[in-house]
């Protein structure tokens, strides 16, 4: 017989909470549990309960449920085997098999359940805790007074899944304390005489410790400490403090004790608005033995740093935002491991070379692109001299697509515009003479010697200006014997306005003084390509001669003007038939040309694919770009200064998605010698992915490499297990015949911990006066829990010349 009984009590017990802290750490998620339905019965103060009989005791003032009892109130739940109600103490007994599931999704199980009518005190026997967010609790006793404090005796606490195979089993890791107090108006939970467990065996005691409950996102308190040590600032040790200043922003005040250069005092303030978020970082140390730092920027009493980012939206089209840096000096962030050299990984192969602090605005259309900004560069290598890095005010860029056709083809235009200025003109030495003895640097003692034969002029002294714009028209005919023809016109047009100062050396190269300059370059040309397509049981292959044509006047004012964002060139198969293969807008080549080439792709019925070709370019007539000795030399000795170039070739080979193979060579014209080549082999296999490139490079002394370089680099990583993963790189010089950088790295990773160690190598340049690269050794530990917080050790282990 089953029986309804709807008893007027309020309030539900609410069981506590298990910890949760801020912290960094991305663990493998786990499946988004499904919430539980809710119950919508009984939401007007009463309580619905079904049980297979309810018994009335009216001598003794009890009504007891029994048998498969199902208690709802205001969402939530309670299932046992009986549930005693006494209206003379006003308590309510549950026991057998108790189930309690509240309304955000918490589930208690017990063996024995006692509280008040209203649910503010009571106890629990043999508790166990399950949360939404995957976390766990169990206790001898839980004792719940006042509705807002339960005590849990004897507790343990874990955020890791139970195993499947034995649940029994001890979790990975696990916290467990005489008492655990659950404070639910400051949503705070407190350890007493704590142990952290890792298998079932304590590893760490811990007297007293607080964190947030789950409930808790952002709380005001400490966070997990960080340790580092190196030779020039010694042991550090900081312990952030977060302050949760409101929903929307807060504040985390970090100080860093170093055993030899004092406190460094650290602030960062965060602020989310309704179309956007800021952020503002700053640093600062007065520093007790500046002399660590002799010779080097850093010898200073005082040091410190700002540094901010933030990104609004106007609209789903247009952002603006800006980035912030600021120092002291260009080696502060690096020496104290801040900002983007606070994680070492972050250096491999990765070394930050400069600060960038710009504001922008950027817009992005169905077929258009806009983009301005202003950019000031902050050197952080002691090589660098500040006056000679230029400052950009502003550069804006700007593309369309027309959405229909012009003339049956695609039609495009483009336009950018910039300006800078330098206060010092930057030269590098492109011989040994010039660099041993100086010659390039501001400082030469013989500015005379800062010719072309000696220095490149990377950068002139002065204000730069420059407004370019191109239009561009294209289609293509395909005729019946399957050849494809494709014209193409296009017009640039570029206005300068320069004015150089004439600084020792500047007037070697170029003229000094207020130019204005206007230049126009029309082009015409055609594109053709004629596919053989042969089909075999086994596959699919397309041959592919290709040809293309251009026809252009010579380019004006070649060498003579300043060349800032085009000093780039690499001529190799990824620019063959680039109409113009200058990689900005202040060189643009001119005179007649022809592209050839032939392509072949082969197609697998089972996968995989082959893909070749090779090719070569032509000055026809006119004045070859790339033959033109400009400032920085860009276009000489790259395989295009001759009026027939180098060959380039492309072979690439992939079997199946999991393996790729590519290689690219460019071949000396006259001897076949190789000029340049690569070789790249990538795999990518259910547990293991690894890459290696091989790098031969002949010497290009007129843009300053002397030597041949050659070098390998080789990355990888294996999953050894389901939660292990080892990673390793390495960059070998095989010219020095050393290894100048490499990772190593072993971590575990699962649902509820991380940890890892790493051996990193990394090199810079610490002082103005030696060039030579340092080596510097770091080894980083880090651990983290799950809701509890993590942390980090980071440690030089020596440098090396």
């Amino acid at each position: 017989m089953s029986a309804v009984l709807v008893l007027g009590v309020a309030g539900v017990f609410a069981a506590a909470s298990t910890p949760a802290a801020a912290q960094t750490f991305t663990y493998n998620p786990r499946p988004t549990p499904k919430k539980p339905p809710k119950n919508t019965a009984a939401k007007d103060g009463q309580m619905l309960v079904q049980a297979l009989e309810v018994n009335y005791d009216y001598n003794n003032s009890r009504v007891a449920a029994v048998g498969n009892v199902q208690i709802y109130y205001n969402g939530s739940t309670l299932e046992a085997d009986k549930v005693t109600y006494d209206q003379k103490t006003k308590r309510l007994h549950a026991e057998g098999n108790v189930r309690m599931t509240d309304a955000d999704g918490k589930i208690t199980y017990a063996k024995m359940l006692d509280l008040s009518d209203d649910y503010r005190d009571g106890f629990v026997d043999s508790l166990r805790l399950d949360t939404p967010d995957q976390t766990r609790m169990a206790a001898a006793r839980a004792d719940r007074s006042k509705g807002e404090s339960t005590v849990f005796q004897s507790g343990v606490y874990t955020a890791c899944a139970a195993c499947k195979d034995n649940p029994k089993k001890p979790p990975l890791w696990q916290v467990k304390g005489a008492r655990i107090i659950h404070n639910q108006t400051e949503r705070m939970l407190y350890f007493e005489d704590a142990t952290l467990e890792f298998f079932g065996m304590p590893i760490a005691y811990m007297p007293y410790f607080s964190t947030p409950d789950p409930t808790v996102k952002r709380k005001t308190g400490f966070l997990m400490p960080w340790a580092s040590s190196n030779s020039a600032t010694g042991i550090g040790i900081e312990t952030p403090f977060y302050w949760a200043l409101a929903p929307n922003y807060d504040l985390t005040l970090t100080p860093r004790y170093t055993t030899k250069q004092g406190l460094l005092m650290q602030g960062d303030f965060r602020h989310r608005l309704i179309n956007g978020a800021y952020e503002i970082r700053a640093y600062g140390i007065s520093q007790q033995d500046p002399g660590v730092f002799a010779g080097q920027a850093g010898d200073r009493k005082f040091r410190g740093g700002i540094d901010s980012s933030g990104q609004f939206a106007l609209n789903d089209k247009w952002v603006w935002g800006w980035d912030a840096v600021a120092a002291t000096d260009n080696t502060f962030f690096r020496d104290y491991n801040l900002a983007a050299y606070k994680n070492p990984l972050g250096a491999f192969l990765l070394t930050p070379t400069e600060g960038t602090s710009q504001l922008y605005l950027t817009g992005v259309g169905n077929r258009s692109y806009f983009d301005a900004r202003t950019i000031y560069y902050l050197g952080y290598s002691a090589a660098d001299i500040q006056s000679q890095i230029p400052i950009v005010h502003p550069v804006i860029d700007y593309a369309n697509v027309f959405n229909r056709s012009l003339l049956g083809g695609e039609f495009s235009y483009k336009a950018n515009f910039t300006s800078l200025s330098r206060e010092t003109a930057a030269f590098d030495p492109i011989t040994t003479t010039a660099a041993n003895n100086g010659w390039c640097l501001p400082t030469s003692a013989d500015p005379r010697a800062r010719t072309p034969g000696n220095c490149l002029l990377r950068g002139v002294a002065g204000n730069y200006t420059r407004l370019s714009g191109e239009a561009q028209w294209r289609r293509s005919f395909t005729d019946p014997y399957g050849q494809i023809f494709t014209p193409f016109a296009s017009v640039r047009a570029d206005l300068i306005d320069a004015n150089i100062l004439n600084q020792p050396g500047v007037s070697n190269f170029t003229n000094t003084g207020e130019t204005q300059v206007a230049r126009v370059m029309p082009a015409v040309g055609l594109e053709y390509r004629y596919p053989f397509i042969n089909v075999q049981p086994w596959g699919t292959t397309t041959v592919e001669p290709i040809a293309q044509v251009i026809i252009r006047p010579n380019e004006t004012h070649a060498g003579t003007l300043p060349n800032e964002d085009a000093q780039s060139l690499t001529f190799d198969d990824t620019n063959l038939f680039s109409v113009n293969k200058f990689s900005g807008w202040d060189r643009v080549e001119g005179g007649g040309r022809a592209n050839v080439g032939i392509q072949s792709t082969t197609q697998f019925d089972h996968g995989g694919s082959i893909n070749a070709l090779f090719g070569q370019s032509y000055q026809l007539f006119g004045m070859n770009s790339y033959a033109v000795q400009d400032l920085t030399n860009t276009g000489i000795n790259t395989g295009l200064e001759t009026p027939r170039s180098d060959y380039v070739a492309r072979l690439a080979y992939s079997p199946n998605r999991i393996y790729s193979f590519t290689t690219r060579a460019r071949l000396d014209e006259d001897t076949a010698e190789v000029k340049r080549f690569e070789a790249e082999a990538r795999a990518n296999f259910d547990r293991w992915s690894v890459s290696l490139l091989y790098g031969n490079y002949a010497s290009q002394p007129e843009l300053g490499f002397l030597n041949r370089r050659e070098g390998i680099l080789g990355t990888g990583s294996l999953k050894v297990a389901a939660n292990w993963v080892v990673s390793g790189g390495l960059r070998y010089d095989l010219s020095a015949q050393k290894v100048n950088q490499y990772l190593i790295g072993a971590g575990y990773v699962d649902d509820c911990f991380i940890l890892a160690v790493n051996y990193v190598t990394d090199y810079d340049y610490t002082t103005i006066g030696n060039l030579q690269p340092v080596t510097d050794h770091r080894v980083m530990f880090q651990i983290g829990l799950r809701t509890i917080g993590g942390t980090a050790v980071s440690t030089s282990v020596g440098t090396v010349q």
